[in-house]
């Protein structure tokens, strides 16, 4: 019975996940996008982190629905209203510097009663310790003697690549957006007109019917035949 014990135990301690020793710290603040389906009569509300002293931009797009507008706003931390915009189709929007917290973004579709909405959003961060990191990689390898290009100028380059590429992806993000509304409208479109396509093709047959009948009652002799 202890040699089973131990040897479960022993399995048990295998299983267990690595616990992490101090200096881990809190895991990096990443750009994200979510698309969501807001109901009608409904308000929805997400809450993102954010650091100090850094750069939050959001920006928000309503892709399907009645109308393609939606109510939006925008809190701090503390809980100070900072944006809020009315039966708007889109928008975007800086915080700059941020406050350390939660900020609360809301999409209210309350003033519909019908009509459900598609909604896109993107937050981008740009935190200031990007300047720092990039310090502590000049430093590890900056043998000044053996350089004939300065690290100032290296750094400088390797910064303007990554801001135009992240520009890049999210200019590709808001054009997939877009091309989300467009197809939604569409399709909304081609299905009013086939709808009503359908409705003038039946009113024209059953007039074709009707008039054929009344002109075969005009033709059709009512007088009794003599014997």
């Amino acid at each position: 019975m202890m040699a089973a014990g131990a040897a479960l135990a022993l399995a048990l301690w295998l299983l267990m996940p690595p616990v992490e020793v101090g200096g881990a710290g809190p895991p990096p603040i990443q750009d994200g996008e979510f698309t969501f389906l807001l109901p009608a009569g409904r308000k929805q509300c997400f809450y993102q982190s954010a650091p100090a002293n850094a750069s939050l931009e959001t920006e928000y797009q309503v892709i399907g629905g009645a109308g393609l507008d939606v109510d939006f706003t925008l809190e701090s931390p503390q809980g100070v209203l900072l944006v809020s915009e009315s039966r708007k189709a889109d928008g975007v929007h800086t915080v700059e510097p941020t406050e350390a917290g939660d900020y609360k973004l809301c999409f209210d579709n309350s003033f519909s009663t019908i009509s459900e909405k598609l909604v896109f959003f993107e937050l981008i961060f740009d935190s200031l310790q990007d300047d720092e990191e990039v310090e502590g990689w000049a430093e590890a390898v900056e043998p000044e003697e053996m350089l004939d290009v300065k690290m100032e100028d290296i750094k400088e380059s390797i910064e303007t690549m990554r801001t135009r590429l992240e520009r890049s992806i999210q200019m590709l993000t808001l054009l997939r957006a877009f091309e989300a509304r467009d197809r939604n409208l569409q399709e909304g479109n081609l299905e009013r007109v086939n709808f009503w396509s359908a409705v003038n093709v039946a009113v024209l047959l059953l007039v074709a019917v009707l008039q054929v009948c009344t002109l075969k009652r005009f033709f059709q002799d009512k007088r009794p035949v003599p014997t």
